[in-house]
């Protein structure tokens, strides 16, 4: 497992809010270049994230091309844990790797409000090779750094 930790002076009604609604998802979720599209969410044990995952940007329309990948992705993640303010716990399909068979991917998210912040903990398996697998952590430090900016367009 990878964990990442931040801290983000936000509500932890806000934090919720962005991993948990549709427009909240669409505020951040995504690394640079991409956007990303609800197509559903149903945020229960067993309920799923359907979205598209856009490339938008040149270098990553390149990059997507250049790794005989599609510009555009559907995806789903489904939830596996939930307690409300406090934890999601999902998998979601790794199924868009060239040459690799599609393997499921676990992921936890844990929050813990402090004195006018929230802790994250984003905890995640590994990938099929050390490649991946640092891909995935960097795209997660940049989406949590996208977070962090959707947190701070709410506060008043």
């Amino acid at each position: 497992m990878i964990t990442l930790e931040r801290t983000y002076r936000a509500t932890l009604k806000d934090v919720w809010e962005l991993w948990t609604t549709k427009d909240g998802i669409e505020a951040w979720w995504g690394p640079d270049g991409f956007r990303v599209e609800v197509r559903r969410i149903d945020v229960s044990v067993g309920g799923a994230l359907d979205y598209a995952m856009i490339a938008v940007a040149a270098p990553q329309i390149e990059f997507m091309k250049k790794a005989g990948m599609p510009l555009m992705t559907e995806n789903r993640l489904v939830y596996k844990e939930i307690e409300p303010l406090k934890m999601l716990a999902w998998e979601h399909a790794a199924d868009f790797i060239p040459n690799v068979k599609p393997y499921q991917v676990s992921s936890r998210l844990e929050l813990t409000e402090q004195a006018g912040s929230v802790r994250l903990k984003l905890s995640f398996d590994r990938m099929h090779d050390a490649h991946w697998t640092n891909m995935q952590k960097m795209g997660w430090e940049n989406e949590l750094n996208k977070l962090e900016k959707a947190l701070e367009g709410r506060k008043p």
